[in-house]
């Protein structure tokens, strides 16, 4: 089979709707930081449409495209990777192709017939079930004592419920055998605290001790009034700033959520010193790297304010993200909400797994930061960690 031809009937496979999940993968270059494409159909509004799943190095990304696009996507794929595996509802097809693009074609059928599951607008299953009445949602103004979600709060819900989500993946990353010690940084109205308390304690019965801490008076004797009206006895808010915070020697985890500019690389460089195992944080106001960033070669792009704290942003979290690599976590960069809820949607999720870095990654850093004339406020902050 020619390379031309396999593409032409790859993508007339699909545009017959009886895809169930593919994989593109085997990229040609060693360096590529995408690592593989995911393809499965969803139903968005009515219309039939291909989900692509974008795998990098450390960063998960999405795009909803039509039968019509993904030819010229498919192309454009193909420059990049070798091997596809896409299974239908009657055959499973392997692709492989060699430097030269010599098509290597097998197809098996299927002993049993499968359906093809466009769930992606069917009603989300949520960890907290939004059929239960669960006492801190609406004791927080989200849920009715009926149980039925606000209009005006599902976004807040939504919100919620991905951040559970985040926390259900770490559990493996806690210890099991003591109590597990959170601390929340900047933790403001603390919804997501409390849904953290509350998956944690009260729907996996973990031993936990969890602490927020905010600089408001106010906001935080409200929380301490909702904790005691819940009977949420391991939760306390603590007035104080994470510079001065010393009442703890060792965390598991640290959730800095929206901390403003380095207030959320001091409570990273933080939680690495207390060798926490789990590291969420959703950063806000990136301004350090913005008022430093003078590079002439990225002048068409930053002579344009809104541009340029956009790209800084995503840089600074770039950064951040490396260096906690550096210093033994696995870390990624994953969407925390969808856009159309709020811009504030990076979350930097890191495991401790006390992996050293290579001296190629670490030169990759230096380089990027030379490049950018960057001084990162986090990196001299852990500089006696670093190699």
């Amino acid at each position: 089979m020619e390379f031309e031809q396999m593409k032409v009937q790859l993508h007339a496979l699909i545009s017959n709707k009886t895809l169930l999940q593919a994989t593109i993968s085997q990229p040609r270059q060693k360096s590529n930081d995408l690592k593989r494409v995911k393809l499965k159909p969803v139903e968005i509004r009515g219309d039939y449409m291909i989900q692509l799943e974008f795998q990098y190095e450390r960063i998960l990304k999405h795009e909803n495209i039509t039968i019509e696009d993904l030819a010229v996507k498919l192309d454009a794929l193909f420059e990049q990777f070798r091997q596809v595996h896409a299974e239908f509802q009657e055959q499973t097809v392997q692709v492989q192709l060699s430097k030269k693009n010599k098509v290597l074609w097998k197809s098996d059928q299927n002993t049993t017939a499968k359906q093809v599951n466009l769930s992606h607008n069917r009603k989300k299953q949520y960890l907290l079930d939004d059929s239960r009445v669960h006492p801190f949602l609406v004791r927080l103004g989200v849920q009715t004592e009926d149980g039925k979600i606000k209009n005006q709060k599902y976004d807040k819900f939504k919100q919620i419920n991905r951040f559970v989500e985040f926390i259900d993946d770490s559990l493996a990353h806690l210890p099991k055998d003591r109590t597990i010690r959170i601390l929340d940084f900047g933790s403001g109205k603390s919804y997501l605290t409390f849904a953290l308390y509350h998956y944690l304690k009260i729907e996996k019965g973990l031993d936990i001790h969890v602490t927020g801490l905010d600089l408001k008076k106010e906001v935080i004797e409200e929380c301490n009034r909702i904790a005691a009206d819940l009977q949420y006895e391991d939760l306390q808010f603590l007035v104080g700033d994470i510079n001065d915070f010393n009442e703890e020697t060792a965390v598991d985890m640290v959730v800095t959520l929206h901390a403003c500019d380095v207030a959320t690389d001091m409570a990273l460089a933080r939680a690495v010193r207390w060798g926490a195992k789990v590291i969420l944080s959703v950063p806000c106001c990136q301004h350090e790297l913005n008022r430093q960033l003078q590079v002439p070669a990225l002048s068409i792009m930053t002579q344009h304010g809104l541009v340029k704290e956009r790209f800084a942003a995503l840089a600074t979290d770039s950064i951040r993200a490396e260096l906690l690599s550096l210093v033994g976590y696995d870390t990624q960069l994953l969407e925390f909400i969808d856009m159309e809820n709020t811009p504030k949607n990076i979350l930097i999720r890191a495991y401790h797994t006390g992996k050293k870095p290579t001296s190629e990654q670490r030169l990759k850093y230096d380089e990027f930061v030379r490049f950018l004339y960057a001084k990162p406020f986090l990196e001299n902050e852990l500089q006696d960690l670093l190699l």
